[in-house]
């Protein structure tokens, strides 16, 4: 677990971190209308396959070299284990000059993510979890307590655009919530505000497995719930899958929520 949080914190510290707010002319590229990707994504994705391989030679499932070449991302159904790599989530805030990004990595067994670790750069924080180990913040162990009964009181995070068709409990204003933002733009960010009790439930829509493996982890580990709106759990399932997530502190917050957002209740 320590290793893979030392190759994360150094990958970006030689790759990612010189290059915050001092990207030169041509540093940017768009791999896909409107999707941008940087030197840094790129380099910091070689460097931490390349040692990730050596620590356990099974095949990684970079974000970027997805991009190139999808069909990569079958080793996540054809493979028994693979590593999974986002090397700057939160990519257009790393462009931009805003501090929310992050540096991910998670260990994947037969779909299902059994070690995860995420670091902040910025924060100068790491985040890891262990299937059926727990959670950690910096080394020391989180456990996040429920939410408490009462909607109004609780804090949320769902983009913009769900708020047009997708959630009827999202609809209206104001929500049956407390507070609800629109995020960070940035899963490595967002998740790790479950389990440090800033927020207490996360919606999502598009899943890709780099985004929302390390966090689904972190928080179930924690003791929260990260599950599709039929209630199974998260898997890291390859791009083109299904779509939405719910994520929550526990799963009363999470049964509640999901009544409240698909419009169940009265």
């Amino acid at each position: 677990m320590e290793k893979v949080a030392e190759i994360l914190a150094e990958a970006s510290a030689e790759a990612v971190e010189p290059r915050f707010r001092a990207l030169a002319a041509g540093e940017v590229m768009e791999k896909a209308p409107g999707d941008v990707v940087t030197v840094a994504d790129r380099e910091a994705e070689a460097i931490i396959s390349r040692r990730l391989r050596e620590l356990l030679p099974v095949p990684v499932v970079g974000e970027e070299a997805v991009a190139a070449d999808p069909a990569l991302a079958r080793a996540l159904h054809n493979e028994r284990a693979c590593w999974l790599v986002d090397p700057v989530d939160g990519t257009a805030n790393f462009i931009a000059g805003r501090p929310d990004f992050a540096v991910m990595a998670s260990l994947v067994r037969d779909g299902e993510a059994v070690a995860a670790w995420i670091w902040q750069p910025m924060r100068r924080t790491a985040y890891a979890a262990e299937l059926g180990a727990g959670t950690w913040r910096n080394g020391r162990p989180l456990t996040r307590q429920p939410a408490g009964p009462d909607p109004a009181r609780w804090r949320g995070s769902a983009k913009s655009y769900l708020r047009l068709g997708r959630f009827p409990g999202l609809a209206d204003e104001p929500t049956a919530f407390g507070e609800l933002t629109t995020g960070r733009r940035s899963a490595g960010m967002e998740y790790p505000q479950i389990v440090d009790d800033e927020l207490d439930f996360l919606v999502y829509w598009r899943t890709l497995p780099w985004d929302h493996a390390p966090g689904s982890l972190l928080v179930r580990e924690a003791g929260g719930v990260s599950a599709r709106l039929d209630g199974s759990p998260y898997r890291a399932d390859p791009p083109g899958g299904e779509d939405g997530l719910l994520v929550a502190c526990d799963p009363q917050t999470w049964e509640r929520a999901r009544a409240i957002l698909l419009g169940l209740e009265g």
